[in-house]
C-alpha cells in the first residue's frame, strides 16, 4: 500500500443509513470501500480479498461483534476500527485488547473518522528496510525482544510474538529507556488516538505481557501527569 487510493476498506455495518454515511464519507476521501451487513458477510469476503483497514461495528444481527473480532485476528493480519454505539469502557477495553486498532463511538465526525482510517493505514505501512548493521535485538531485564519478528522471549526463554501495535510500543519505550515519554511520544505522530485514553489501554495490554509466567511488569512505570517510563539498562545487538 503506497498511496490510499489503493488502499481498500470495508465497512461492517448493518445500518444502512449508517453504512452509507461512512462509505460516501470514504468515497469522498478517495478511499475503495465495500460494504457488509453482517458479520458472516464480511467473514466469508475475506476468503476472497483482505482489505487493508475494516470498520466494524459491534452490534451485527447475526454474530456480536467481538466474536467477528476473534475470529478475524486469529487468521488475518489488516488495521481494524471499532465503530459502534457501544460508549462502554468494558466494550473499549475488551476491543483493544482482543487486537482492534482504534475505537470510535457513533455518533462522529466523518473527518474525525478519516482521521483515524489514516492513522491506522500508516500503522500497516510496510516498514522499511532495515539495514543488516543496525540493531535488531534488545535485551532489558532479562527479557529479549526482536524488532524484526515482533517476538518476546522471557528469562526462561519462553517465546510470545507481540502484536504490530504491542511492538510499535515497546520498540518507543526501548529506544529510549529511562526517559519519561509523553501519550503523544508513544502514539508516534498518532495524534488521533490521543483523544481517548487508548493509549492508557495499550500500556496496561503490554504490562501483562510481562506478567506471564510470575514476572512482573512494573518496569513500565507511571509517571502521573507527565506519560510513561521504561526503568530498565537496555543493550541492542
Amino acid at each position: 500500500m503506497t498511496d490510499k487510493s489503493q488502499a481498500l476498506v470495508y465497512v461492517v455495518e448493518d445500518d444502512a443509513a449508517v453504512a452509507r454515511l461512512i462509505c460516501a464519507t470514504l468515497e469522498r476521501f478517495g478511499y475503495r470501500h465495500a460494504a457488509f451487513a453482517s458479520g458472516g458477510e464480511f467473514l466469508r469476503e475475506l476468503r476472497v480479498q483482505v482489505p487493508d483497514v475494516a470498520i466494524l461495528d459491534l452490534g451485527l444481527p447475526d454474530m456480536d461483534g467481538m466474536e467477528v473480532l476473534q475470529q478475524l485476528r486469529s487468521r488475518y493480519r489488516f488495521g481494524l476500527l471499532i465503530a459502534t454505539g457501544r460508549d462502554d469502557t468494558h466494550d473499549r477495553v475488551m476491543g483493544l485488547e482482543l487486537g482492534a486498532d482504534d475505537y470510535v463511538v457513533k455518533p462522529f465526525e466523518p473527518r474525525e473518522l478519516i482521521a483515524r482510517v489514516r492513522s491506522i493505514l500508516r500503522r500497516y505501512q510496510p516498514e522499511p528496510a532495515v539495514d543488516v548493521q543496525s540493531p535488531g535485538v534488545a535485551h532489558f531485564a532479562g527479557w529479549r525482544f526482536e524488532r524484526g519478528t515482533h517476538r518476546l522471549v522471557s528469562p526462561e526463554g519462553v517465546e510470545d510474538t507481540l502484536s504490530l501495535a504491542e511492538s510499535q510500543l515497546l520498540i518507543a519505550f526501548l529506544e529510549r529507556p529511562n526517559q519519561i515519554l509523553s501519550r503523544e511520544q508513544l502514539l508516534a505522530g498518532r495524534d488521533v488516538c490521543a483523544l481517548d485514553r487508548s493509549i492508557d489501554l495499550r500500556v496496561s495490554r503490554l504490562r501483562k505481557r510481562f506478567e506471564q509466567g510470575g514476572h512482573s511488569g512494573k518496569f513500565i512505570k507511571t509517571v502521573y501527569g507527565a506519560g510513561y517510563l521504561l526503568a530498565a539498562t537496555v543493550s541492542w545487538s
